[in-house]
């Protein structure tokens, strides 16, 4: 997952929210000037699945840039068996190679080779990872946000503790500001019906900005049950209508779990007296060819868990802010007020016919293209095949069954 490198001092490449007891947190850190100018490695080895993995440098005081991907390295996942995939470079900075099924028998690693040096993560099996019993959302007041709870199947080993890491998708129904079912026709003068002029419904998708990790050392059986990921302001625009996740559980060991615990507090603490510094993170990835200090842990998994679930406004008490009626309204526009509207490039919306003392007046409501049409707030509009059949297709389906 791409995190941009954002601070005014120095910043570790990673913007990476760590959840512990439902915790979430940025991960920002000031970093020495020994500690400028280290390589920083992001991503995990995973069965069946796209791998990603970004390269970057921590930076310096006086760095003029907001994030320095590194460019070029050669980089390839390896096994013990002399198996290698080779990534390839995307144009967003990853680096990126497709993986079929692991064998749990061989050791992983991740091979770097850039400016002259190589790198390699410690070499590993995949672990396996327990399926997803259950995600939800729960709102504890009328007034709360919408906590995402997540509970993991029933452990392998229910006797020693288990480690997970959690990401996330998201998808969300987005509808325009207006919507109109009628045009004024410049030619007969006459207002026309018509329905789906204009797009009204539409969707956005985003990748959860956070990486969160969980251990089931206070759960009995060592079964995490219903742990906070994150949470959803109930004013978001993401909760108005429908809400899908895609949520990715992935097993970790307890020396990656302790790697994200030491990066969180050198995130939160650091500048204090016994804060650990970057280059002190417990990291799994090493430099062979010189004693460069690299950051980072690399992760592999024989196989990751998804499930998706659905939030439905009606479901939880959802609060849109009251907004002016940004739409011209005129009274008795007449004829050629309404041609010079749409000469304007503006769209009918509202025609309303009533009596003032016996004497008819004709309101009428006009609005431009960006208001009727909901692509003009980042949304598409063909419906994810996931996404669940409106409650009249519903109704229609059952009755012709």
């Amino acid at each position: 997952m791409m995190k941009l490198i954002k601070s005014i001092y120095f910043v570790l490449c990673l913007l990476t929210g760590i959840s512990l007891s439902g915790c979430i947190e940025e991960f920002e850190a000031d970093v020495p000037d020994e500690d400028s100018n280290l390589l920083v490695v992001e991503g995990s080895i995973c069965a069946n699945r796209m791998n990603k993995f970004t390269l970057s440098h921590t930076q310096g005081l006086n760095s003029t840039y907001e994030h320095n991907i590194v460019w070029g390295a050669k980089v390839s996942i390896c096994g013990n068996d002399g198996s290698e995939y080779m990534t390839t470079q995307e144009n967003s900075g990853y680096y990126t190679c497709w993986i079929d099924a692991l064998s749990p028998d061989v050791e992983y690693y991740l091979h770097i080779e850039y400016d002259g040096e190589v790198y390699e993560s410690e070499p590993q099996k995949p672990l396996r990872t327990e399926a997803i019993a259950n995600v939800s959302g729960t709102q504890d007041t009328p007034e709360s946000s919408i906590d995402v709870l997540i509970t993991p199947d029933t452990p392998f080993d229910p006797n020693q503790t288990n480690y997970y890491s959690w990401t996330y998708d998201e998808t969300w129904e987005v509808h325009s500001d207006y919507s109109t079912h009628m045009y004024f026709d410049t030619e007969t003068m006459k207002r026309v019906f018509q329905n789906n002029l204009f797009p009204e419904v539409g969707w956005k998708d985003a990748t959860g900005s956070t990486i969160m990790v969980g251990a089931s050392t206070n759960y009995d059986g060592q079964h995490i049950q219903r742990l906070k990921l994150y949470d959803i302001d109930r004013s978001d625009e993401r909760v108005y209508y429908m809400y899908s996740g895609m949520v990715y559980q992935r097993a970790i060991t307890k020396a990656e779990y302790e790697y994200e615990l030491a990066r969180r507090q050198a995130g939160s603490e650091m500048g204090g007296l016994f804060t650990p510094q970057p280059s002190a993170l417990p990291t799994n990835i090493h430099c062979l060819t010189s004693n460069k200090r690299v950051i980072g842990f690399v992760g592999c998994s024989l196989n990751t868990s998804e499930y998706r679930f659905f939030l439905n406004a009606k479901d939880f008490s959802i609060y849109r802010p009251q907004r002016e009626d940004t739409r011209v309204w005129f009274k008795n526009l007449g004829d050629e007020g309404c041609c010079q509207m749409v000469e304007k490039g503006m769209y009918l919306c509202e025609w309303d016919e009533g009596y003032d003392k016996g004497v008819l007046v004709v309101k009428t409501a006009w609005a431009y293209d960006f208001q009727l049409d909901v692509r003009f707030k980042g949304a598409y509009i063909e419906k994810p095949d996931f996404w669940p059949q409106e409650e009249d297709d519903d109704d229609e389906s059952n009755e012709n069954e």
